[in-house]
């Protein structure tokens, strides 16, 4: 992409351009936020509901949904992007540590209050079991686009629940 290709595609001029972003690099940030936003909003009501397996499994069932609805030919907009970009220069990788900072801190936080209310063993690293799960998410999504096939999705997350299961107490 050259900014000669964003000018065309929104029909400004370079000065116009350049009035909201200082250079390619900004606007190439920006657009990695503007993706992480949009793509966090559309999960933020379940995302705040990871807080037991039923919630999580809600999560799971509307990212296959999503991916169902795709056709599976989406993929996940931010790690796109990110095996895109990411390599780009350290403030652009950043952006990208902190969009997948911010979309896993609502697991993690779900994580530790099951593991306060006795639902999670005590010896679980719950950082840990929340890096797995957006793993399995992830590579779930990147085989069901190169597949074309959900079911890719489906299969890394069944992963990602059996990891949970396995951290649970005996009494859960």
């Amino acid at each position: 992409m050259t900014l000669e290709d964003v000018e065309r595609a929104a029909g400004v001029g370079r000065s116009q351009l350049y009035h909201y972003f200082d250079d390619r690099d900004d606007l190439v940030r920006s657009v990695v936020h503007c993706t992480v936003d949009k793509v966090l909003a559309a999960q933020e009501p379940l995302l705040l509901r990871v807080d037991s397996q039923a919630g999580i499994d809600r999560w799971f069932e509307a990212i296959v949904a999503n991916g169902t609805r795709q056709d599976a030919v989406g993929g996940c907009a931010i790690g796109s992007l990110a095996s895109q970009l990411s390599g780009h220069d350290d403030l652009t990788r950043q952006a990208f540590v902190d969009a997948f900072a911010h979309w896993e801190a609502p697991l993690i936080s779900g994580l530790s209050k099951m593991q306060e209310s006795g639902e999670l063993r005590p010896d679980v690293d719950v950082t840990e079991l929340a890096d797995l799960t957006m793993a399995a998410i992830q590579g779930g999504l990147l085989l069901a686009q190169v597949r074309r096939a959900p079911d890719q999705l489906r299969l890394a997350l069944r992963g990602a629940r059996a990891a949970l299961e396995d951290a649970l107490t005996p009494s859960a």
